[in-house]
């Protein structure tokens, strides 16, 4: 199951809206520069799907070789206008398009949520032996969780568009995560925009939940191991 958040992009409502911005990013007039902005998230739409699409079908294919999914669903995201202009000024780097497709990473995301662990590190290393898909960044948080508790396996590809008249190739930023890490990981999200006092009074509290969490994530897979041994 693919759950996609897609965002509209009305010319004139952004124009008026980030009036200044694009005058920066484009150089032109707003309307050009909202038109640049639109060609360049479908492309990073496009290679979104097409990733996403390569997921799925894996799914199928282990779903009959092997009677199991390994992935529970899929959510995939566009980044937002503002947030890539905002990520490019905390970057501290020039605010425009171009900077934005050289500077961000993850202006296409996708989120695997897989049903258990040893499913996290099956998908990946199908996913990377595929010719047409290159390995930028890997940093994985399940063997070295953050401090904070957080779990998940990130992983920075390139992959191809193929366009009317050339090949794009470009950056995806895929997160791999259990079921269980993806509803830790949730709660915390919430508490990160919460005042500093909630923070400080929930924080220990989350990062004991990702500990247990963890513990019976490690029993339910070595369960289920025992299950397909000895059917």
């Amino acid at each position: 199951m693919i759950l996609e958040r897609k965002q509209r992009i009305e010319i004139p409502d952004i124009t008026q809206q980030n009036d200044g911005l694009f005058q920066v990013a484009g150089g032109g007039s707003p309307r050009e520069a909202v038109r640049e902005f639109t060609e360049l998230m479908q492309i990073y739409s496009a290679a979104m799907k097409s990733v996403s699409t390569k997921l799925e079908v894996l799914d199928e294919e282990l779903q009959i070789s092997r009677k199991h999914n390994p992935i529970h669903h899929l959510e995939c995201r566009i980044k937002g206008i503002n947030s890539i202009f905002e990520k490019l000024q905390r970057y501290g780097v020039p605010v425009s398009l171009n900077s934005a497709r050289e500077h961000i990473r993850d202006i296409a995301g996708i989120r695997v949520i897989c049903n258990f662990i040893d499913d996290i590190y099956l998908i990946e290393n199908i996913l990377l032996k595929q010719p047409d898909i290159t390995l930028l960044m890997r940093k994985d948080y399940i063997s070295g969780p953050k401090g904070n508790g957080y779990r998940s396996l990130h992983l920075v590809i390139k992959a191809p568009v193929f366009l009317t008249h050339k090949i794009e190739y470009v950056p995806v930023e895929i997160q791999l995560r259990t079921v269980a890490m993806d509803y830790w990981a949730s709660l915390e999200h919430m508490l990160r925009y919460k005042n500093e006092a909630d923070t400080q009074k929930y924080s220990a509290m989350l990062l004991n939940c990702s500990n247990v969490l963890a513990e019976t994530e490690k029993t339910m897979q070595h369960i289920r191991e025992g299950i397909e041994t000895d059917y």
